[in-house]
């Protein structure tokens, strides 16, 4: 059997390189800021993505009545 291998392009090993980079900075950071970092993305998906969360039937952090938000 003949399986055709793919030479990475530009793409990927940019892509590759910014991944690398992120996690080096990550590294770097004292916990303040890593907390930090991590409080803004729970925000920034929250903000953005939180009504995903009713399409799969999760409930509301915002419900206090044990009813989820439609």
């Amino acid at each position: 059997m003949y399986v055709m291998t793919r030479k990475p392009g530009i793409g990927s090993l940019l892509l590759l390189g910014a991944a690398a980079f992120g996690a080096y900075k990550y590294s770097k950071m004292s916990e303040q800021q890593k907390r930090d970092l991590m409080d803004k993305g729970k925000k920034m998906v929250n903000d953005n993505l939180g009504g995903l969360r009713n399409a799969f039937g999760k409930k509301s952090p915002a419900s206090t009545n044990g009813t989820t938000m439609s």
